[in-house]
């Protein structure tokens, strides 16, 4: 039930000796196991073990770098149902979908493997009939990850297999919210060979955390999760000359139209809001519905989400399961407290549930808003929970503007089938993740991940373009001696 930090391909507790207890949020009296409360003197010994590792590990060519992340996804593969049992357990998703982000991870490693054989740089041509000029993408170096606890498996993977392909070694600093299924990766990548100080995993809090953003030999941090955490880890990175990447939050719309596939876009929106009960950066959050369809959605939306069953994620018979904590359940019933006074009608979900079966986990029944204005709380800031604001509009120029009236630009999707609407929503939309007639949530391990404006920074996740943050260029040009 006890678990240690990784560090230089060691189980070790914290210099200190401090822990923390990680529950089941399905029910508080499941004990998961106890973690290290790491600190200062952890984090240090974790990047020295990197920054020793790292010479050798870069050295090595991309394929002998891909054979370590095919065993891991070999691995990974092979114990899929406990990891995801495991998942379940400390973050409250169901069961199937713990299976397909494990799965997920496992395709992460498999694809990142792949790309230890891809070109990594291009021949220039010179003014100089002599010269051979030509690029090259180096690492970046030792890499801090701190990842957040709705995707405990696939936003690590999705960070730590690039990082590891292009060269580079890791410090991984997961959500003190999901730290076993964290401890579990490090177990596959210990078992798929790593040499020792290649990855490493220090478990803990905040001061975890700002340790890894703030140590000397880190020269790069990937961070998914708040926007006030992420503006702060911004301006560490700046003041020390560290490069950083940043995937924050998100208020993703859908447009309703006229002319949508009301069926389609009923089951599409209420997945996208309330799978994972809410808690993920892609979810649903705005329904935009022109007011000649209006009516007949919200009906539908509002039938459709009251009959949603909710309880522990073990069960295959429940949709949703718990949000991840006290904090989190009390934030969503805050919410939409909120929203009723600001003038919003809730016509369903939106309280604790008291169901006995139910009462020591952290469950909200999932709501629907209608009559959100967009200058609301609600339709402003994110929730992260299992509620959808309906917003009412007269026309298609006026949806885009609510749509794009928020402060992010993560995800967003248009239900249509006029091309020309489709094509203008794809052009106008602020949002670095663009759907049309789909789901919010969800991209694949090909494409770039990554929003606009307050939900993310300067570079994409996943993909190829992961190496744009993972590496870095040089130019280098060739005489011959005595020219």
């Amino acid at each position: 039930m006890d678990h240690g930090n990784y560090i230089n391909g060691q189980w070790q507790a914290a210099a200190g000796g401090a822990t923390f207890e990680r529950r089941n949020p399905a029910d508080t009296r499941d004990l998961v196991g106890r973690f290290p409360e790491s600190g200062e003197a952890d984090v240090r010994a974790a990047v020295d073990a990197a920054r020793a590792a790292l010479p050798a590990w870069r050295r090595l060519t991309g394929d002998a770098r891909a054979q370590f992340l095919r065993r891991a996804a070999n691995l990974l593969e092979a114990r899929k149902d406990a990891v995801a049992a495991a998942l379940t357990r400390e973050e409250g998703k169901t069961l199937a979908e713990s299976g397909g982000e494990t799965g997920r991870g496992v395709v992460l490693l498999r694809y990142y493997a792949g790309e230890g054989l891809r070109a990594g740089g291009d021949v220039l041509p010179s003014a100089s009939p002599g010269t051979l000029l030509f690029t090259e993408r180096v690492p970046l170096g030792v890499v801090g990850l701190i990842t957040p606890w709705n995707f405990p498996v696939a936003i690590p993977l999705w960070k730590i297999a690039p990082a590891l392909i292009y060269g580079n070694t890791v410090v991984l600093k997961p959500s003190e919210l999901a730290p076993r299924t964290a401890h579990l990766i490090a177990e596959v990548l210990h078992e798929a060979g790593l040499p020792p100080g290649v990855f490493n995993l220090v478990q803990g809090a905040r001061a975890a955390g700002e340790a890894l953003v703030n140590a000397p030999g880190v020269d790069g941090i990937s961070f998914t999760g708040s926007v006030a955490t992420g503006k702060s880890i911004a301006r560490a990175c700046v003041e020390r000359g560290a490069k950083y990447q940043l995937e924050m939050g998100g208020k993703n719309p859908v447009i309703v139209l006229e002319d949508a596939d009301m069926a389609q876009a009923v089951e599409l929106t209420v997945q996208g809001a309330m799978r994972s009960a809410g808690e993920k950066c892609t979810a649903t959050s705005r329904a935009i519905v022109v007011e000649s369809v209006a009516d007949e959605f919200t009906r539908r939306v509002v039938e459709r989400v009251r009959h949603l069953e909710m309880g522990p994620g073990t069960d295959a018979r429940f949709y949703l399961g718990p949000l991840i904590s006290v904090q989190s359940r009390d934030r969503v019933l805050r919410y939409v407290e909120q929203a009723k006074a600001e003038g919003a009608r809730l016509l369903c979900g939106g309280t604790a549930a008291h169901r006995p079966d139910l009462a020591h986990g952290y469950y909200v029944w999932p709501a629907v808003l209608d009559n959100v204005r967009p200058d609301m709380a609600i339709a402003q800031e994110e929730v992260f929970g299992p509620v959808l604001a309906i917003l009412r509009v007269p026309d298609f120029d006026r949806a885009l503007a609510v749509a794009n009236g928020v402060p992010f630009g993560l995800s967003a999707s248009l239900f249509t089938r006029d091309l020309g609407s489709a094509l203008r929503f794809a052009r106008e939309i602020d949002a670095g993740l663009v759907r049309v007639n789909g789901e919010t949530a969800g991209v694949e391990p090909q494409a770039p991940f990554g929003g606009m404006k307050a939900s993310s920074s300067f570079s994409r996740e996943q993909g190829q373009a992961a190496r744009e943050f993972y590496t870095q260029v040089k130019t280098i040009s060739f005489d011959k001696a005595g020219a």
